[in-house]
């Protein structure tokens, strides 16, 4: 298929990928709102409160899947300038693959929020709103410190390579652990994408290969979940094991003990933040207070369960 043909094909996706302007009503704004993949819980919320903010906002909204591919979510930016949006608001797959198309975006004059993956050397972005993932990182890894203060054997399972989330969440843990490595030792250190199936064969992987560690720190949810899964299968009952994202089911997990901690980094209020501020731009130009928003994460355990953004989705 060349690109002319992918380039169209996106467009007639329909309402989930990028829909005309023409069903909507033409007195009122459109922002496209972009996220790397449905598959994964946490960009299902995170879509699904750009669509909340856009409705109080009074603005139609273009929901783009990237169905975990530069392509997909390239082609539908390229859609989208094309069809006139007045704003984009979009946490980009891979920082890097995306960086022409946001360029493209802007040199349009549409107007990008970027949300929890910052796009680093593109120009004229109107602002970034995420989580500080570094201290996110820290947080995790210095949480897992605390559980252990006689030292520790880790595993660390980490994000997408070039996702900056992964990235920072990555700098972070070894922040904490490298200065202290002589007691707190990772013995195993591998990528699972973000995946709970890929995190599940990659733990097995690691436990054949290193037998049984203390901790297991993971660079989100899904890993996590799918850790647990492989040490529940070898009877691993006592590795105290840290998430990313606070997602409803690791809440649960908490809450019974399976999870030892996840970080919550308040995606919802990241996706509306955004949301504001590209509208803001959109209606008359008003400028972002601040070019860089970023909020801090807190580890959530047992005894904090109520200040994570998504517990009255826990059941």
């Amino acid at each position: 298929m060349d690109r002319r043909s992918f380039l169209l094909s996106s467009v007639a996706l329909g309402a989930l990928a990028v829909a005309a302007p023409a069903a909507f009503a033409q007195d009122k704004l459109t922002i496209l709102g972009s996220v790397p993949s449905l598959g994964f819980p946490f960009f299902v919320h995170m879509l699904n409160q750009i669509k909340v903010e856009a409705e109080a906002q009074g603005v139609n909204i273009i929901e783009s899947d990237g169905q975990n591919s530069a392509p997909k979510q390239t082609a539908d930016i390229e859609a989208a300038i094309v069809q006139k949006v007045n704003a984009i608001v979009i946490s980009p797959l891979d920082v890097n693959a995306l960086a022409p198309a946001i360029e493209q975006a802007v040199q349009a004059g549409v107007p990008v929020v970027t949300i929890d993956r910052r796009v680093d050397g593109v120009e004229g972005i109107l602002a970034h709103v995420g989580a500080d993932n570094v201290k996110g990182g820290e947080a995790e890894a210095q949480a897992m410190v605390d559980a252990f203060p006689n030292g520790a054997k880790i595993f660390h399972l980490q994000g997408q390579p070039g996702a900056g989330p992964a990235i920072d969440r990555n700098k972070g843990v070894h922040n904490v652990i490298d200065p202290i490595k002589d007691k707190y030792q990772i013995i195993f250190e591998q990528t699972a994408n973000f995946a709970r199936a890929e995190a599940l064969s990659v733990t097995e992987a690691g436990l054949a290969a290193n037998g049984k560690p203390d901790a297991i720190v993971c660079a989100n949810d899904d890993m996590a979940l799918g850790a647990i899964e492989a040490c529940a299968a070898r009877g691993f009952t006592d590795v105290k094991i840290y998430g990313f994202d606070a997602l409803p089911e690791a809440l649960v997990a908490v809450r019974d003990g399976t999870l030892a901690g996840t970080v919550e980094q308040f995606p919802g209020e990241q996706s509306r933040t955004a949301v504001r501020i590209a509208v803001a731009y959109a209606k008359d130009k008003t400028e972002p207070a601040e070019k860089l928003v970023l909020l801090t994460p807190v580890v959530i355990g047992k005894d904090n369960l109520d200040k994570a953004e998504r517990i009255g989705e826990a059941g």
